[in-house]
């Protein structure tokens, strides 16, 4: 034996190992514990939610490890060793340990990639390189959005030698990551937008892209900056404005009460101790597990790097000191911090609540807010009525097991999904004028999903490839990956098996 690797866990262990929630470096001590007491002669090598260059110098600085080893930053970055060395941890596309497109995409054959880098394992299909479109076929093209979708096709679009103009009414650039960056465990989210702030700056001082922030881009707008000549004329224009909350259809829901995420997320609406959350898929779990833990006393935004290990240790249920089997403490020794709130989690359909969140995630994210004995789950929920008072009227089950409830709460949370905003699009479109064939839509202003990051970067990414040909219209610019080898080997073995 020359090196012992000291991987901590798996998807089978009842502790988060590798998931963004758990803090950076969160198992170095086991390493250092082997150190201190001389137990192994052999250099011993750290690793789970290793990161970022200054984890990294942290954990060998203060002798917690000879080595360090890490996975899936590669995949975010194949050259986070150089740029470290150099000195560019600025430059770094940060692993953000949300699994979804690589080990989310392993246990159900697809191709291994990654969130915020679509390339990832996709090299020959996406290929960036720096002024690789010719000087004839380089476009001025429009980007109306700066949320993840944006923000990959302006610093691809940019990268590759077409002039873009980065639109955005908001005073900072992340879109939706905004408000997911506040999700306790989901801190990371920081560096994605701080990476792609730094590479769209950059292009901006190399005068390749311009970004306008605080500036709504309205039909009249798109029609007047299209029809004008020489250099200030947009070509093609790529609609990224993402998504507004759904309104389901409830009488009453025009009570004060009644927020959306976006209210409390974005906005910090104050909420009260007792919530009634509607709609349990990602965004619900994402409200509900923030509304736990935000204290309204201290609004401060952690960063990864702050996020505090002991606590999370402790809230698991981690023995340091090994005393018991597992080094897991025994259940009435856990300390899980009290809950800031009361929630109700409902959704309409049957079944489990959460059951369509990550496949190596949504374990946790369900057994935080079982675990905090703070919030009711209830399925297969009828939204009957709000009344005066801001109570929410429910019927549960159905048949003879139909119940009917009053919640007498503080607030109401819609989480109930979203719409794509396709204003500007239809705006085009209904004018009849050549604008209608120029207006490329993206994201989740494409599609409305369940915020889907991965789908907004990579059709980003792929189309901002792809927009200098011809035969790209509206309506036949979404491309995907290739299907691999081991995603058919598993769809037909998986056909056998049922």
């Amino acid at each position: 034996v020359t090196i012992i690797n000291t991987g901590i866990g798996w998807h089978e262990a009842r502790i988060p190992t590798i998931a963004t929630s758990v803090p950076r470096g969160a198992y170095s001590w086991v390493t250092k514990k082997l150190r201190d007491e001389n137990i192994v002669s052999v250099p011993l090598c750290a690793t789970n939610r290793i990161n970022a260059p200054t984890t990294i110098e942290n954990i060998l600085s203060s002798g917690s490890a000879d080595l360090i080893s890490m996975a899936r930053p590669f995949l975010a970055d194949g050259e986070i060793v150089k740029k470290s060395r150099e000195g560019r941890h600025e430059d770094i596309n940060t692993c953000i340990g949300c699994n979804q497109a690589c080990l989310d995409h392993a246990f159900i054959g697809k191709t291994a990639s990654c969130l915020v880098n679509p390339r990832a394992c996709h090299e020959t299909e996406i290929d960036i390189t720096p002024n690789s479109v010719r000087a004839e076929d380089r476009l001025n093209i429009g980007v109306v959005g700066a949320g993840p979708a944006g923000m990959a096709f302006a610093h691809t679009a940019a990268t590759i030698g077409h002039n873009v103009t980065l639109f955005d009414k908001s005073p900072e650039i992340g879109g939706q990551f905004n408000m997911a960056k506040r999700v306790p465990g989901k801190e990371e989210f920081h560096e994605t937008i701080r990476y792609f702030n730094v590479q769209l700056r950059k292009l901006e001082k190399e005068g390749k892209l311009d970004i306008r922030l605080g500036t709504e881009v309205l039909y009249d707008d798109m029609d007047r900056l299209s029809s004008n000549s020489g250099d200030e004329k947009i070509d093609k224009w790529i609609i990224a404005t993402g998504v507004d909350p759904r309104v389901p259809n409830i009488p009453g829901l025009d009570h004060p009460k009644v927020l959306s995420y976006i209210d409390v997320l974005r906005h910090k609406a104050k909420v009260g101790r007792k919530v009634a959350v509607i709609g349990a898929g990602g965004i619900g779990f994402d409200v509900s597990e923030y509304l736990l833990h935000h204290d309204d006393a201290d609004d401060h935004d952690k960063s990864a790097d702050e996020v505090n290990v002991d606590e999370f240790l402790t809230k698991w249920g981690v023995d340091k000191h090994n005393s018991d089997r597992g080094g897991l403490l025994p259940d009435e020794q856990i300390q899980i911090p009290p809950p800031h709130r009361e929630i109700i989690l409902m959704q309409r359909k049957k079944g489990k609540l959460g059951a369509g969140l990550g496949k190596t995630t949504g374990w946790i994210h369900r057994s935080e807010l079982v675990r905090s004995k703070a919030v009711e789950m209830l399925p297969q929920v009828s939204y009957d009525r709000v009344d005066e008072d801001g109570n929410l009227h429910i019927t549960v089950g159905s048949g003879d097991k139909k119940e009917t409830r009053v919640l007498e709460v503080d607030n109401i949370i819609l989480c109930a999904g979203q719409v794509s905003k396709k204003d500007l699009e239809k705006a085009a479109v209904d004018s009849g004028s050549d604008l209608a064939g120029k207006v490329f839509t993206i994201g989740g202003a494409y599609e409305a999903g369940e915020l889907d990051a991965k789908r907004a970067i990579d059709m980003g990414t792929r189309l901002a490839l792809k927009i200098k040909n011809d035969e790209v219209v509206p309506g036949k610019h979404s491309f995907t990956a290739d299907i691999g080898a081991e995603e058919i080997l598993y769809k037909k073995m998986m056909s056998v098996i049922r």
